[in-house]
This record gives C-alpha cells, structure tokens and sequence, in this order.
C-alpha cells in the first residue's frame, strides 16, 4: 500500500472491496455507495425532471433551473468516479486522470456553449470559476477552519509554487486586454481582433506547455512537495462520505464515469440551450448567468469538500482542492477553450475585459 496521495486527491483510497459482494449484489452496493457518497446527492432527484423538460422543450426558465440543479450532484459523482480510477493507477496517470477529468463538467459546458457560439458565456464562467475558488472557497475554508483555533498550518512551498503559476495565468489575460485597451476603436477594429485571436490562440499553447511542466513538477520532480498521509486522507473521506470508505472497482468507476458523463451532456445542452431564453424573460445579463450562475453547476462538491476538509484542521487538502481547481481552470480549461474553439472556427480568446482582468488580478494578489 502507498503510505502517500497526491494534494489533489481528496476523494482517492486504497482501500480494498468487500468480498462479500459479487454480481448483481456488488453492482447494488456499489449504486448504494455513489449515492450517499455526497451530501448534495439529494439533487439528482432534478436529473429526470431536467431531461423531460428539456426533450420536449417545455417552459424554458424551468428547464434552465431544473438542469443547472441537476448537473450540481452529476459532477460530484463524476469527481468520485474519477478519484476512484485515480486512486488505482496510480501517483502519476492517477494524477494525470484528475488533471484532465477534474473539471469535466465545465469542460462538457463550455464545449457545448462554444458550439452555440456563447463565447460570452465561455469567458464568464472562466472568470467566475477563479473568482468563486480564490476568494469564496478559500474565504470560506479560512473563516470555518479558523473557528475555534489560534493558528493553521499548511506546506507553505506547495501554495507558494501554486500561488505563483496562477499569477502567470492572470498575466496572461492582463496582456490581450492591456493590449486591447491601448487601441482606439475605429475602422480597423476587425484587423485587432483578428490580431487579439491570433495572440490568443498563441499564449494558449504556451499556457497549456507551462501546465505540462507543472504536471512534471507536481507528479514526477518534486512529487514530495505535494503528497499527505493516507490516514489523513481516509479520515477526510469518512467526513465527507459520511459512512466507512468503500472502494469501487475499475469496471464499476468506469461505466459510472460513462453514464455520468452521458447524462451531464444532455442536461448542459439542455442549460446552455435555453441561456437567451432566460435572458430574454428574466432580465438577467448574459455575463451574470456565466459569471455566478454557471460556475456553481461545476464547483459546488468542491467548495462543500473543501469547507469540511478545513473544518477538519488539514488545510493542505482543502487548499489543493480550492486552489487546484482555480490552476485547472485557469492553466488548463481556458486555454484548452480558445483552441476549441480555433478547431470549430468561433472566435474564442483571451480578451477579457478590463474591469474582468482587474478583479481577477486582485483574486490573485489576495490569494497571494
């Protein structure tokens, strides 16, 4: 048994299945599991309401709420699903799997955003999702892990280096804006757009080299930096879980991953679906619903794992999952979006805009 687990796996175990269960038994128990493993689990109760409505293209603003309630249980089962592959292949594809699937809910969103051509919508739920980890999350992870204790400790290095890389991705919107804001608008406002892409397009691919590096570092070179305790860890999944640990098998981790992710594709084309029509009777801005409202569908499990991590006194762990997330969004998901949308040929960049990229620099330099 590996006495370590890497900062940003929270949910992961290497605890053995009861051997007890076998067959059909074994897929019940397994179902049993999934379903107390959140405390927000309580919601897929909106998952068939979401998708009828959807299909039969029903009021729109239920269709909209009921989706975006349903998606909220439907990523924390993806995150658990995910930890549990992790959890058996490893420390480093281990690592990999929650680097690539650790957002998989607003990867699945904003894709099919970006094919409705929402880019709007894409650069908001971006900005909110940092926004909403730096200041909310942590905020909260401080106030609820400080009650009642003089002093918290934390790796200090391991925050530091992520602290540090998410001042290089907030460097790399204030550039295309800056650059943007320096220009009067006239005539050739096409021509610096297409240069503004053309930019974009280009700091994507280095974002996405950098986050590579950091994989190498946090996985391979300096793995040492970034490892906590399994027993501080398994005490974490009882908290969260709220029963003993059980370990799914790769089979059952990977068909739940698969009817999940099936099902978390309907609902968001449904959400992202019915956007201008909720817009359109609600008054609400296209730039709040991505701003507030999206964010929340992919990282309400996370900001309820991590308040209950620091509520435990291990802010090692609630900081790689609050940070950790702000670093794949940033580093990873928002780049990776401009080169989608590059391959489906929508315009999707890095310009921001001034008042967006200041408040994110001020996120950054608080977390900092």
């Amino acid at each position: 048994m590996d006495a370590t687990t890497p900062l940003l796996n929270v949910a992961s175990s290497h605890s053995t299945r009861n051997p007890k269960y076998t067959g059909w038994r074994a897929a019940m128990h397994d179902l049993e599991y999934i379903l107390k493993a959140s405390p927000l689990n309580f919601l897929l109760v909106f998952v068939p309401l979401g998708l009828v409505w959807g299909h039969f293209q029903l009021a729109h603003t239920w269709t909209f709420v009921f989706n975006f309630l349903a998606i909220i249980p439907l990523a924390a089962i993806l995150a658990n699903a995910t930890e549990e592959l992790a959890s058996k292949a490893g420390n480093t594809i281990g690592g990999l799997l929650n680097a690539t699937f650790g957002n998989a809910v607003e990867l699945i969103v904003s894709v099919i955003a970006l094919k409705n051509g929402q880019v709007r919508i894409v650069q908001a739920s971006m900005l909110g999702s940092l926004l909403s980890n730096l200041l909310l999350v942590l905020g909260f992870c401080f106030i609820f892990g400080g009650y009642n204790r003089v002093q918290q400790r934390f790796n200090q290095t391991a925050a530091q280096t992520m602290s540090s890389l998410l001042a290089i991705a907030c460097a790399s919107l204030l550039i295309p804006a800056a650059f943007r804001a320096t220009l009067p608008h006239g005539k050739e406002d096409a021509y610096i757009d297409g240069k503004i892409l053309e930019l974009s397009r280009g700091t994507s691919i280095i974002i996405l080299i950098v986050y590579i590096l950091f994989l190498y570092f946090q996985l391979g070179s300096h793995r040492s930096l970034f490892e906590q305790q399994e027993e501080e860890t398994e005490e974490v999944i009882s908290v969260i879980s709220r029963q003993p640990h059980h370990s799914l098998s790769v089979k059952s981790a990977l068909v739940t991953l698969s009817i999940t992710t099936v099902i978390v594709s309907f609902c968001a084309d449904f959400l992202v679906g019915t956007i201008d029509n909720v817009v359109e009777s609600t008054g609400l801005s296209k730039t709040f619903i991505g701003l507030i409202v999206i964010p929340i569908v992919g990282n309400a499990a996370e900001h309820v794992t991590s308040v209950l991590v620091a509520m435990k006194d291990k802010m090692d762990l609630a900081l790689g999952v609050a940070i950790g997330s702000s670093l794949q969004i940033a580093l990873f998901v928002t780049p990776f979006m401009v080169l989608v949308g590059w391959m489906i040929d929508v315009p999707m960049t890095l310009n921001f805009s001034t008042f967006e990229t200041t408040t994110l620099f001020i996120a950054v330099f608080l977390s900092n």
